[in-house]
């Protein structure tokens, strides 16, 4: 298995969150074919002969600082030195572990953990400038923020925060581990704030819908029972929160680690000797960019600006035929976590 990064605003504009996987996949074909010998030769043609498979997927833009993929290569002498001086620098190879045979990063994987950095304006009240830079987000607010994201925390049924699946199926159903925001940071003049939540699976937009549920109600928008009523059976109108701040930060392999972890052949696949360079990446290439796109672009304040027009107090079918923005049926082709 390999740990990989990549900053997913540097992929060409347009192109889906998992082609920064794309892009690894030639490299890998090419370098080891052409070069290194590290595969079958009837291996290049076919990814899927070499057992490729990532361990989440992820939105359009959407980075990932602890991406994990595994693929069945030779071992070869300073391999990963050799695989990263054919990649672009937004594009790292951090780590490379041995595994069990038949091994399946996204069918091994116990749980996902993703943060989402955004301007903490977002949680500032609505009568307030909808980009006012000078706000800091006070403990008492950070405290409310925190409240409503525990909340997510347990079993429920997610099926309005997702696309295209309904209340009664239940893969609408996933488990939330944990769900907090940090203390926030200055960058650059504005305030940060970054949201982590951990979950055994995430469906496309859950966390982003998540995370956009939760501004409306703090911004006062929304009424903290729209939470309660959206795992309920009726389909209700969730805002959608941008794809810029959303990052993959790690992969998590708990029950293979207590059975394998320790047998003296394995390693464990907790990824402790790379934290220091997966925090090197996303300070130099994550944070920065996300950063600098959200004062180019505002792409928060854009977002946060069309609030207003959501019905929270009917359901989006009610909506609809008030002209609130409801979202398509078709809406969902790209994910910021892992589809069934």
């Amino acid at each position: 298995t390999c740990n990989l990064s990549t900053s997913g605003q540097r992929n060409q504009p347009g192109q889906h969150g998992d082609s920064c996987l794309q892009n690894v996949k030639p490299v890998f074909v090419s370098f080891f074919r052409g070069m290194l010998g590290c595969i079958p030769e009837n291996h290049g043609e076919d990814m899927r002969k070499m057992s490729f498979q990532r361990c989440a997927r992820t939105d359009k833009g959407v980075s990932a600082a602890g991406q994990v993929v595994s693929l069945k290569v030779w071992l070869i002498d300073d391999i990963l030195e050799k695989i990263n001086s054919h990649l672009p620098s937004h594009i790292r190879i951090l780590g490379l572990k041995r595994v069990t045979g038949g091994f399946n990063s996204k069918n091994r994987c116990d749980a996902r953990t993703y943060c989402y950095l955004l301007p903490t304006f977002a949680f500032a009240h609505k009568d307030r400038d909808v980009q006012d830079e000078t706000y800091r987000l006070s403990a008492e607010t950070l405290q409310q923020v925190n409240r409503l994201l525990a909340c997510y925390k347990g079993t429920h049924n997610f099926h309005n925060f997702t696309s295209q699946k309904g209340p009664q199926e239940p893969s609408a159903r996933r488990y939330i581990l944990e769900m907090y925001c940090e203390e926030p940071f200055v960058r650059e003049g504005l305030e940060f704030a970054v949201i982590r939540v951990k979950g055994q699976s995430f469906m496309m937009h859950q966390i982003r819908k998540m995370i956009g549920l939760a501004v409306a109600i703090v911004k006062g928008y929304a009424s903290e029972s729209v939470l309660e009523r959206s795992w309920g059976t009726e389909k209700v109108d969730v805002p959608k929160a941008p794809g810029l701040g959303l990052v993959l930060e790690r992969v998590h392999f708990e029950r293979y680690n207590q059975r394998f972890g320790n047998d003296g052949l394995h390693e464990p696949l907790d990824w402790v000797q790379e934290e220091g360079k997966v925090a090197a990446f996303k300070e130099e290439h994550i944070y920065p960019t996300i950063i600098s796109t959200e004062r180019d672009e505002h792409s928060m304040a854009q977002w946060l600006s069309t609030l207003p027009v959501h019905n929270f107090s009917a359901t989006a079918l009610t909506a609809a035929g008030t002209g609130a923005k409801v979202p398509s049926p078709l809406e969902g082709s790209e994910g910021d976590g892992d589809t069934d």
